[in-house]
């Protein structure tokens, strides 16, 4: 029997499309105004200057002889590329940004993540369960996470899966900067998470305490665990999360 309700589901479904994106087989094309990592030609940085680090809102830049700048205080909000006046500081479309070490987030020796020991990436290659815990966050990474579970990224295909339980998750997905009122219930999370677990800091907010950083309602962010991936970005953009999670899996 000719049903024309399911015909136009059908035909709407035929017109859709494939909706889920190519990556990572395929490259992404990023907007114009994406601000990815950070470029510094020392060439260009003149001697006496120093106004990018003046007008940077979570001191991310210092001069010192040279630029230095750490990613993971930075908002990348543009403030200094934006006032340098030699454009001695552009943001690139490099949207790969995780990396494993803390130190690793310095500009000028910035590398990028590598995968876990051959262990730990067999247990989770196929198979990984994140708890994901707001510590005091805006709700900006919250919600770039959020998207990784939409049709356009569909984080499923890889095998990773945020889940409601830390019982049933394999890490802690961590964004806020970890506010006094949260800093408990972050460990009692962690606690409940079975070993061998893995912490992954998302947002400048859990990297550095954000730009509220050393206040004491605020937080440092995610200092008392140790971390096992540092993804930088307010907010980090939900390709860069993704990229950091299969560079850790080796995917």
């Amino acid at each position: 029997m000719f049903n024309p309700a399911l015909t136009n589901v059908l035909l709407a479904r035929l017109r859709q499309g494939h909706r889920t994106m190519a990556y990572p087989s395929k490259q992404p094309v990023l907007p114009d105004r994406f601000r990815g990592l950070p470029k510094i030609d020392p060439s260009l940085c003149s001697e006496n200057c120093g106004l990018c680090g003046e007008v940077c809102p979570s001191g991310a830049i210092e001069k010192k002889g040279t630029v230095r700048l750490d990613l993971s205080r930075c908002l990348f909000c543009g403030d200094c590329a934006d006032q340098c006046p030699n454009k001695a500081i552009v943001f690139t479309q490099e949207y790969r940004l995780a990396v494993r070490a803390r130190e690793d987030l310095q500009l000028e020796q910035f590398k990028f993540a590598q995968a876990l020991e051959e262990r730990r990436k067999r247990l989770f290659r196929k198979s990984f369960k994140l708890r994901q815990v707001s510590a005091g966050g805006c709700n900006a990474c919250e919600a770039d996470i959020n998207v990784l579970g939409t049709i356009g990224y569909d984080l499923g295909r890889f095998g990773i899966q945020i889940v409601a339980s830390p019982r049933h998750a394999d890490g802690l997905l961590v964004t806020g900067p970890v506010n006094a009122n949260m800093k408990a219930a972050l460990m009692d999370t962690y606690d409940a998470v079975p070993s061998p677990k893995l912490v992954i800091a998302v947002g400048s907010c859990a990297l550095s305490g954000g730009p509220f950083r050393g206040l004491p309602e605020s937080g440092s962010g995610v200092d008392g665990l140790p971390v096992d991936l540092y993804v930088p970005g307010c907010p980090p953009h939900p390709l860069t999360i993704l990229d950091g999670l299969l560079k850790l899996l080796g995917r």
